[in-house]
């Protein structure tokens, strides 16, 4: 006996990954974009030059971390700068690696789940958990003064999700140990090991902030969360191919 459900699922597999790969996720392409567009204007991507000499390239990055950054000691202060400071370090990097490695993954990742999404929900979602793995991570350290930048708490969010909605996806990806070659692995292999790295390196990294793993792990589970009590009954468990690209855990 056909179940139409099974049916209508590989359908909807299909639609999604010929959607995502003929570009109908501009909510993603849309956040790649203008990260893209930040960093380059910031002080941080060389193009930006800051007349003084060095010492006054590092205070302008100093003063650009903090205006844009979550400061976890303010966080609470009460101020409306503080309160979005957590959306605005979204769009914020610290480096070229730093962008770069972030939006791969929001490249590979991101398209299929806000077509499963949908635009808007896809967008708040992104901000939504982008916020909370941030203030998460600035509650645990509340007596940091160190800056937080990155989209890494919003973009685990998405791997999350992904985790739920496409557990039989394949991708592209570089693992260290097979001399990072690139092989297609089913996804959940992929994020459950980026996963365990996650909390394995939050557990190492000392009493300082240093990477915010902790955001990223906090980001991972909310995401995987919403899209379990928001998608639950309706993911999709037929293959389906996500977009194309390549990914280091």
């Amino acid at each position: 006996m056909i179940d139409r459900r099974e049916v209508h699922w590989r359908e909807r597999a299909r639609e999604l990954g010929a959607a995502a790969a003929a570009g109908g996720a501009p909510v993603t392409y849309g956040i790649v974009a203008l990260c893209c567009a930040v960093f380059l204007l910031s002080p941080l991507s060389g193009f930006n030059p800051v007349p003084g000499g060095a010492d006054a390239l590092l205070a302008a990055q100093a003063g650009y971390f903090e205006r844009w950054g979550v400061i976890p000691s303010e966080l609470t202060d009460g101020s409306a700068h503080a309160a979005l400071t957590p959306l605005t370090a979204l769009f914020v990097h610290g480096s070229w690696l730093h962008l770069l490695g972030n939006l791969l993954f929001l490249y590979v990742f991101g398209a299929m789940t806000e077509e499963r999404m949908g635009r808007t929900e896809f967008a708040f979602f992104y901000l939504g958990c982008g916020y909370f793995a941030l203030v998460a991570y600035a509650v645990v350290h509340a007596d940091s003064d160190q800056t937080l930048v990155g989209a890494s708490g919003a973009i685990s969010a998405v791997l999350g999700a992904f985790l739920f909605l496409f557990p039989r996806a394949r991708v592209t990806s570089l693992f260290p140990f097979l001399f990072f070659l690139p092989l297609r692995f089913p996804a959940w292999i992929v994020l459950v090991f980026w996963f365990v790295l996650q909390w394995l390196a939050a557990q190492s990294a000392g009493s300082g902030p240093g990477v915010a793993y902790l955001a990223h792990v906090a980001g991972f589970a909310a995401g995987f969360l919403y899209a379990w009590g928001r998608f639950r009954g309706t993911r999709v468990k037929a293959p389906a191919t996500a977009t194309e690209g390549e990914s280091q855990p």
